[in-house]
């Protein structure tokens, strides 16, 4: 993950670099989604019925092709719409690793301790959003091109396939339900019926969908504030430094027991971090802001993890974790390419920096709407307690 946060930061960087325009930004994040979407459902009856290290172990492997065509293409300065196929591959790896490794976690950690051990997860992934971007841009700023960050991910990936052969889960019956249209979409039926689940995995897709402020940081850097490859690694950082500090915080506390209201809180804040870095013009505003938006943001990952592992039986683990993802995917690569988007229709040659700040700004906005939206509908999320308690779609 380390590597393939930062071969993420970088393919933005060589992209904007060489075409000079937002719209092929947005693209990056549109072919990302599209195999998710398309795998979700078969990924998750496949994790559900096969070792689940197994299959993260083929998703790591096409990480790792997919790093050294990036390198090859970077090096000989090859036509982009290689980069694009490449990452539609990494996007469909990331449909079954997703799952996967979600699923896996409950298979080696015991249930009195999952939340605690969901925090320290994702404050490890979230590490990885800090030191990768930045690693990304010091290695971009020195050598000027965007291969040996490429080079570096397919390290990476040799070291991950390394870490998950010395990993034994807990033995557990293998799946021998049919592959059906049915069992395909059991997960999405389960989802749609637990209130809770349905509330909370929504909030953070719509949330995330809206806010993408990430998605400008390249513009952001070149354009509004003026910065080099080496500061817009430190502003692909400053959310995962955010999430880093909060999920120290949150593994040294209970859980907690007002779960649902500390959702929604997270998530206002969130967006109206959005906006503050959407109107910043001080590379120290922007950074202090992306940090707040990525402290609130573990919160809000915590709580949705812990809710639907919680919540979900283990034989319809990866077909559930399948569905989180497509959102947790959806929100993220389509939040690109709606920021993207919207800084293109909003584009002025008089004043450039004009279309990235209305795609940032009325993003933070939307959130906090969404917020709202999701209070009222779901009372059950705002009532949720004890963040390790498994209610029925009932409660």
């Amino acid at each position: 993950m380390l590597g393939m946060q930062a071969l993420l930061t970088t393919v933005a960087w060589e992209v904007f670099q060489r075409t000079r325009e937002v719209w092929p930004l947005a693209m990056l994040g549109l072919v990302q989604f599209v195999p998710v979407m398309l795998l979700c459902l078969p990924a998750g009856q496949l994790v559900d019925r096969f070792e689940r290290r197994r299959v993260l172990l083929c998703a790591v492997l096409v990480f790792l092709g997919g790093a050294l065509i990036l390198t090859v293409n970077s090096a000989r300065q090859g036509p982009l719409w290689i980069t694009y196929i490449t990452l539609a591959l990494v996007g469909g790896a990331r449909a079954f690793a997703q799952p996967a490794r979600a699923a896996l976690l409950p298979e080696i950690v015991p249930r009195e301790s999952f939340a605690n051990a969901v925090a320290w997860s994702s404050g490890s992934f979230q590490f990885t959003m800090v030191a990768g971007p930045a690693l990304g841009g010091w290695l971009t700023y020195l050598t000027g091109r965007a291969t040996e960050v490429y080079a570096l991910t397919a390290l990476c990936c040799v070291i991950y396939l390394g870490c998950l052969l010395r990993i034994t889960p807990r033995p557990r019956p293998a799946g021998r339900e049919p592959i059906t249209l049915r069992s395909l979409g059991a997960g999405l039926a389960f989802v749609w019926t637990n209130r809770l689940i349905l509330a909370a995995i929504a909030l953070d897709m719509f949330a995330v969908l809206l806010g993408g402020a990430t998605a400008m940081i390249p513009v952001y850097a070149d354009v509004i504030l003026h910065t080099d490859s080496l500061a817009m690694g430190w502003l692909r950082s400053a959310p995962g430094a955010g999430a880093v500090l909060m999920s120290l915080i949150l593994t040294l506390r209970p859980p907690l027991q007002r779960a649902g209201r500390a959702l929604l809180w997270a998530v206002v804040v969130f967006g109206l971090m959005t906006i503050g870095f959407g109107l910043s013009r001080t590379f120290p505003l922007s950074m202090a802001c992306l940090f707040a938006l990525g402290a609130a943001d573990m919160i809000s990952v915590v709580i949705r993890n812990t809710l639907v592992q919680m919540q979900t039986p283990d034989a319809m683990r990866g077909r559930v974790s399948a569905v989180n993802g497509l959102f947790i995917t959806a929100s993220n690569e389509l939040g690109e390419f709606e920021s993207g988007l919207m800084a293109h229709l909003f584009r002025r040659e008089s004043d450039p920096t004009f279309g990235p700040q209305v795609a940032v700004v009325s993003g933070g906005v939307g959130t906090i709407l969404v917020v709202a939206l999701v209070a009222w509908l779901c009372p059950a999320l705002r009532q949720y307690g004890d963040i390790t308690t498994r209610k029925t779609s009932q409660d």
